[in-house]
């Protein structure tokens, strides 16, 4: 790595821990109900206004809201997307969209997928926008968020069978983290120039004397969530490689510590919940040397670039195709990374024009089940499992019963822990084989051979783990593909929670057991490296084979 490279990675990973260990240890307030006094009077009369119980629920109760508020929100979207033309605030009187390509919108947006088969700056009105898309995107946060709290809770509580209560976590994550955070950003991004209003598009002359349309629109506010709470989806259809969301170096380094911050602070939140900050820290180390290792690959391939252009006279070998000027090959591969190991899936360069290597990094830390510090809370429950699998495995190797934080791991979570693992797995693969053997599917490739493969590949990885972010080079906006990738997209968020939710149901009604000689020391290098193997061995038996047939393949056609 060169000298900036260092420099850059290394000053945004101590800024990084700098916030998010605070942030960490007030999301542990709203955890464990430590809120002022008057905070929680008020917040009783609005739960008796509202016809609310504020009663603590069971796993089942607390999913079924969580399943409530998701299909609400998905009916309601859809009706909005289709209906937009009759409905305001659409000053460049777009028309409303069909019913496939809305119920896929509405889904990617309440699964905080935010893949989009559209172009939001030519398809979309404001009020679309704001009283549809940023809406969904703090609710699908607050509802990741809100499923780590049930499951810290399950291993902070014994004894019990109540989890919290779905409406009132999702509440307090909304208004007392998302909001302020993003209030605070949005402002930052307008004062960087990022756009904020709801002016029609302006009309302009550009130097070749063309008539064109300026965008316009509320992109400040909508970019805020969209990457705190790892979102993804942006105003424009080139995401953060637009100026008007991403205008200068200083807003992209912000943006790419925003995504991750919300992520390493569950991990602080997580520590202090269990009474013991060696396991949220066990999980912070875990995914930083995966991260930096991606990083540095990236990078260094981006670098490389392709050999053969030196023999056709290029002065350099580096790939900048695909890349804005302004943020260089530097910036992107690392926003890249960033984007990817969080389930973001914004993107400040074209990632189809990346090179086999460096695409491969992005398409497998989408394929890990985005636990590399993951989507706002859906990476903390999901990197939770791989450590139960690997107290599991630990525990297979010393003959002892697995257990971590003094909870017995018996059948039936084990049974929950590999049902949710595979589920992305499932997915992304049976969609890439139905494309594969389909006429329907096949039509959509546009690009031959390993990259066309990589392609699809990216595309059901993409949203079978929520991420969202695409390779593209496919015709994906046909009723076909918008009905498969919804589904997709649903499954992968919800089949995944369900296990999960049912885990943490299963453990708060265990007693802790006293810690003895014989208990497995679950902090400390020596896990930390068991939980990084368990993670790796489990991604490479999945994926290996299909990634040969793509990027791996493509990277030694060029040699």
């Amino acid at each position: 790595m060169t000298t900036s490279a260092f420099f850059l990675l290394a000053s945004l990973l101590i800024v990084l821990m700098v916030l998010a260990r605070p942030l960490g240890g007030f999301i542990a307030c709203l955890v464990e109900n430590r809120l002022p006094g008057p905070v929680i009077t008020v917040e009783s009369y609005l739960w008796k206004l509202a016809g609310v119980s504020n009663s603590e629920m069971s796993w089942r109760h607390y999913l079924l809201a969580i399943l409530t508020l998701t299909l609400a929100g998905t009916g309601l979207l859809t009706a909005i997307l289709m209906l937009q033309t009759y409905l305001p605030l659409n000053p460049q009187h777009f028309p409303g969209l069909s019913l496939d390509l809305a119920l896929n919108t509405a889904i990617s947006f309440v699964t905080n997928t935010n893949w989009q088969a559209y172009a939001g700056e030519s398809t979309l009105s404001y009020f679309s926008q704001m009283a549809g898309l940023t809406v969904q995107n703090f609710l699908s946060a607050a509802t990741g968020i809100a499923v780590a709290f049930a499951l810290m809770r399950a291993f902070s509580r014994q004894g019990v069978g109540t989890l919290g209560n779905a409406w009132q976590d999702i509440t307090r994550i909304t208004v007392y983290l998302l909001v302020p955070l993003s209030l605070i950003f949005a402002l930052f991004l307008i004062w960087q120039g990022v756009i904020q209003n709801l002016a029609p598009y302006r009309q302009f002359t550009s130097l070749e004397g063309i008539r064109q349309w300026m965008p316009m629109g509320p992109v400040a506010s909508q970019e805020a969530i969209k990457l705190l709470g790892t979102n993804g989806g942006g105003f424009f259809n080139a995401s953060s490689a637009h100026p008007f969301e991403n205008p200068t170096a200083l807003t992209n380094f912000v943006q790419m510590l925003s995504m991750l911050l919300i992520p390493a602070a569950l991990c602080f939140t997580f520590g202090k919940v269990v009474g013991d900050l060696r396991q949220g820290k066990t999980l912070l180390q875990a995914m930083t040397v995966i991260f930096v290792l991606c990083a540095v690959v990236v990078i260094r391939a981006e670098g490389s670039g392709n050999p053969e252009l030196l023999s056709h006279g290029a002065a350099l070998a580096s790939n900048m195709e695909g890349k804005e000027s302004r943020f260089g090959i530097l910036s992107s591969s690392l926003f890249a990374v960033i984007t990817t190991a969080t389930s973001s899936g914004a993107v400040n360069a074209m990632l189809d024009s990346f090179t086999a290597l460096g695409g491969m990094i992005p398409l497998w830390l989408i394929q890990t089940g985005e636990v590399i510090f993951g989507g706002a809370g859906s990476g903390l429950y999901g990197m939770l499992l791989f450590v139960l699998l690997a107290v599991f495995v630990a525990g297979l190797m010393i003959g002892r019963t697995p257990e971590y934080l003094g909870k017995k791991i018996e059948s039936s979570e084990m049974k929950m822990i590999v049902l949710a693992l595979l589920v992305s797995p499932v997915v992304a693969l049976s969609g890439t084989a139905l494309v594969l053997l389909t006429g329907e599917g096949q039509a959509a490739i546009l690009n031959p051979g390993p990259h066309g493969f990589s392609e699809i590949l990216y595309a059901f990885s993409s949203v079978a783990n929520n991420n969202g972010s695409a390779f593209s080079g496919l015709n994906a906006t046909t009723p076909f593909w918008n009905t498969l990738l919804g589904v997709c997209m649903f499954i992968g968020r919800f089949a995944t929670l369900a296990p999960v939710m049912a885990i943490a149901g299963s453990l708060v009604c265990k007693k802790r057991q006293a810690t003895g000689p014989g208990t497995l020391a679950s902090h400390g290098p020596l896990f930390t490296g068991l939980l990084i193997g368990t993670l790796l061995l489990m991604a490479a038996l999945t994926f290996i084979p299909a990634l040969a047939l793509g990027p791996v393949a493509e990277h030694l056609s060029l040699h």
